[in-house]
């Protein structure tokens, strides 16, 4: 059996509930200034999904200070932990087998060679669970440009798109009407479930992180409706809950 050895996220201070206070002080600003976040949210494991995390064309890290290769590493990790988590509980809340999602990983938008969700092309500045072929991907400016918050950025849009997988594989009472609200929940359970096991380690200002990057993935883009992922204080609220509570939190009663 092989062992996942302990992964920490990287970077900058405050439990949950204070850092959704400082993100009220935040929010009230940006309100008033009519400004905002314009951000969008395989390593080895038990059942290691099949992974390919390298754009199919050179994207430019921009001013993130953040490389391609720096970002993949990271990736490598959350995949990692988040794959880990579901393998290792999925009996303790549903039956069956798990089997991880195919991770398609980083592709460039902005590329005619970007992969395909059924009859159409991923776009720029999105992350993706394609249904129609069970895989995970998320575009390469996206990641890049979030990794400005810091690296708990990737842990969360890999576990919110890894929570769309394990939505579609449950049945149908088991999936809430609110997909959105749901795999941010899962998410929740999904990290702090790992942090829990030992696989994960919060450091400070990674929950602020965390915070930051809920609120740059709120209903701020145009691939995002409020009816489906909520403001970014429901958004919290969902994940809180998951963190909170675990999974079974996240099902429908």
């Amino acid at each position: 059996m092989i062992t996942i050895r302990q992964h920490t996220i990287r970077q900058h201070t405050i439990a949950l509930a204070a850092a959704v206070l400082s993100l009220t002080a935040l929010s009230a600003c940006d309100e008033a200034s009519g400004s905002g976040s314009t951000t969008g949210t395989s390593p080895t494991s038990p059942t290691s999904p099949t992974s390919s995390s390298t754009p199919t064309s050179e994207v430019t890290p921009a001013s993130t200070g953040v490389t391609i290769e720096e970002l993949a590493d990271d990736m490598r990790t959350a995949e990692e932990v988040v794959d880990a988590f579901w393998a290792t509980h999925w009996s303790e809340y549903f039956t069956g087998d798990y089997s991880p999602p195919t991770v398609v990983g980083l592709y460039d938008g902005n590329d005619t060679s970007a992969p395909w969700c059924g009859d159409e092309p991923l776009g720029p500045g999105n992350a993706f669970y394609c249904p129609a072929e069970d895989f995970v991907a998320w575009d390469a400016g996206l990641m890049l440009r979030g990794a400005e918050l810091g690296d708990a950025w990737v842990y969360l849009v890999i576990a919110h798109e890894w929570g769309h997988a394990i939505q579609a594989r449950l049945s149908p009472e088991l999936q809430a009407a609110a997909s959105e609200p749901q795999a941010d929940c899962l998410a929740g359970a999904a990290l702090y479930g790992a942090a829990a096991d030992g696989r994960l380690t919060m450091e400070e200002g990674d929950e602020k992180e965390i915070v930051e990057s809920l609120s740059a993935l709120a209903d701020e883009l145009a691939w995002t409706t409020t009816a489906d992922h909520g403001d970014a204080f429901e958004r919290i609220d969902s994940f809180d809950a998951g963190r909170l509570g675990g999974v079974t939190a996240c099902l429908p009663e």
